[in-house]
Parts: C-alpha cells; sequence; structure tokens
C-alpha cells in the first residue's frame, strides 16, 4: 500500500538511482567507529518526521530511509542484494510468505516486543506467517476519489470507473500496481479480486484494454497542492483511503467512496530483516513507535487506522467516527484481502500488466 505519492517515470528513475547510491553508501561502510543507523526500507512519507527525531535523540542514533515506489520495486530492491542491510522492512501482508521463505525476515523474538497484548488479532494474524515474522503497522482500504463538482453522476461503483462515462474522457487516474489494476477490475465485473479464472482475466483485458483511451494516467498522483485531482487534471482516480483524506486537506471538492461491491483491504506489516545490521535497534524502534501515545500520533499523521487497540483509546472521536478510515461493516463485507495467487496465474496477471502500463 502507499500513502505515498507514486512517482513520474523521472522521478521513479531517480528514486532508483539515488537507492543505488545508498545502497553503496549504506551497505559497504565500515562499521568501526561510524554512528549507528537503523536502516528502514519504507514507502516514502509513511513515518511521522517528529517520530523519528525524538527516537533519534532518544538513542542517539541515526534513522535512514529507503524508498519504492511500488511493490514490485520493493521486491526487486531485495533481491538486488538478498536483502542484505535493511533492519526494518515495510511489507504488504500478501508478500510477506514470499519473503519468509527466500529468508529475508527474521522471526520475531516476542521477548522483546513489549506491546503485543495492544495488538488488534485480526490484523496481526490476517495474512499466513504474519504472527511469527511481522507487526501490523496500518490497515486500509483501496477506493476511488471524485470532483463532486465537476461530474453529473455520484460514483458508487467500479464500473464508472474502469468504463467511464464520457465525460471523463482522459481525466482518469489508475493505479500502477499491477494487484490493485486487476483486481479492482475483477470486482468491477462481480468478480472476486483473487480470480485465477482464465475466463474472467480475458474479461478484465478486455476492459482495461478499452478504458486504456480515457486514462489521463497510471502513475500515482501526487497529495499535495498541485495534484492534478485539485487542480482539475484528473476527476477520478483510483486512491488508497487515508490517502484521499490527505489531498482531501487541498480541496473541498474531493469526495472518497468504497464501491457497493467493496474494495481491497490491505494490511501494512513491519518486520525485521534476517540480514539486518542493528536487529536492537529494529526492536527498540517497533517498541517505540507502539506506545500508545506514539501509535496514536502516527495513525493520526499518516490518516490511517492503527492496529494498536491503546492507541485507539487515545483517538480523537472524530478520527474514529470518520468512515473513510474505519469503513462500515456491509463495505468491509465485500471487500477482500488479497491472497498468493498460483505461478501461472501471476505470470497471466504480468503479461496483461504489461501490456497496459506504459
Amino acid at each position: 500500500m502507499d500513502l505515498i505519492p507514486r512517482m513520474s517515470i523521472l522521478l521513479r528513475f531517480n528514486l532508483t538511482l539515488c537507492v543505488a547510491v545508498s545502497l553503496l553508501s549504506l551497505f559497504t561502510q565500515p562499521s568501526y567507529g561510524a554512528e549507528r543507523t537503523l536502516t528502514i526500507l519504507n514507502w516514502s512519507e509513511y513515518l511521522d518526521p517528529d517520530l523519528v527525531h525524538r527516537f533519534e535523540q532518544k538513542y542517539q542514533v541515526k534513522v535512514s530511509e529507503l524508498y519504492y515506489g511500488s511493490d514490485e520495486q520493493r521486491s526487486d530492491l531485495l533481491l538486488q542484494n538478498n536483502a542484505y542491510g535493511y533492519d526494518l522492512i515495510l511489507s504488504s501482508g500478501v508478500d510477506l510468505q514470499n519473503y519468509i521463505n527466500r529468508g529475508w525476515l527474521a522471526a520475531l523474538e516476542e521477548d522483546k516486543l513489549s506491546f503485543l497484548n495492544q495488538l488488534n488479532p485480526k490484523w496481526r494474524g490476517a495474512f499466513p506467517g504474519a504472527v511469527q515474522y511481522a507487526i501490523p503497522y496500518f490497515w486500509g482500504t483501496v477506493g476511488i476519489v471524485y470532483r463532486h463538482d465537476l461530474i453529473q453522476e455520484p460514483i458508487t461503483h467500479w464500473k464508472q470507473l474502469y468504463q467511464p462515462a464520457a465525460e471523463l474522457q482522459g481525466k482518469v487516474g489508475m493505479i500502477d500496481e499491477p494487484r490493485d489494476l486487476i483486481g479492482m477490475c475483477l470486482k468491477s465485473l462481480g468478480y472476486s479480486a483473487n480470480s485465477e479464472l482464465s475466463s474472467q482475466l480475458n474479461e478484465v483485458e478486455s476492459v482495461l484494454q478499452s478504458q486504456k483511451a480515457m486514462v489521463n494516467s497510471y502513475i500515482y498522483m501526487t497529495l499535495d497542492e498541485h495534484s492534478p485531482i485539485v487542480s482539475g487534471e484528473i476527476v477520478a482516480s483510483m486512491i488508497y483511503n487515508g490517502d484521499a483524506l490527505m489531498v482531501k486537506e487541498h480541496s473541498e471538492n474531493l469526495t472518497f467512496v468504497l464501491p457497493e461491491e467493496g474494495g481491497a483491504i490491505w494490511v501494512d506489516y513491519l518486520t525485521i530483516g534476517a540480514k539486518a545490521k542493528e536487529p536492537e535497534l529494529a526492536y527498540a524502534f517497533l517498541n517505540f513507535i507502539n506506545q500508545a501515545e506514539h501509535a496514536a500520533q502516527l495513525a493520526q499523521y499518516v490518516y490511517y487506522a492503527t492496529p494498536n487497540l491503546a492507541a485507539e483509546k487515545l483517538l480523537p472521536e472524530e478520527f474514529l467516527n470518520d468512515k473513510v478510515i474505519y469503513p462500515n461493516a456491509d463495505k468491509l463485507k465485500n471487500s477482500e484481502f488479497y491472497r498468493p495467487l498460483s505461478a501461472r496465474i501471476q505470470r497471466r496477471r504480468n503479461v496483461i500488466s504489461i501490456n497496459i502500463l506504459p
């Protein structure tokens, strides 16, 4: 999941270049006499800088974040050096088992974690291997944000994004994440987001090919005052729920909807790298950000639902009652977690994505 403004192709190139340079400097420098550094692989803008600074001051260390722009890019970065040197790795729930199988994640030493009884069991154990290897960080949904002042009818279904009205010609924004692009298209057709039926995937490919002419961009839009949905360049877009609230700070004309068919429910997890340089610092950081007051502060910074039950008790009623952050039971009932797919179907989905994404 990104809370994160996904980047243009040029920015992605620069990000990859910066990461490569960072890897060289971080993972090849000698450790003797050097300042201790906690290295985190993360989405950008997914940690409150104030909390990071306070952790650095408390432990007299440096926190270094390396960013990725998609789940696929995260996996590529881990493949480059077999996950060496990453102390904390932010992972989507659906990728956990794959990372465990590759030996990239260390099993948690529970006696070093002081907050486990505060975590909601629903999110802690939502994916295979999560209880043993991962700490739930945030959970949320994938839905649609649109300019209610610029369209004739409210958007309530995925079909209105995938088979849009003529007024949306060239004004649709999509996510360049194959799971979301294909999964929510399946939902628009009345199928499961995890479908492995070739006939249904053939329908998806046909819909995506027809939709392509209506799409302004497959690059995740920025969330600041220059966002294309604030300017009106994009009128309707797939988006993660917390991001919709972030960009809404810059326009009152935005509405987020979790379509009636439901969306995707995602859970992001913090994990300790099996080849971490500073595993004890990683445990200290997990304990620090899961202190109830810190977890509550972090939730309000990113606009996402915390799995920390102690933190929820400190959150304002306005936050807890926000249906964008905490969807009602009916919408969640129709929503799905992504699940690992067979290798054959994953290849088929990759081919569809390659044919669609620029």
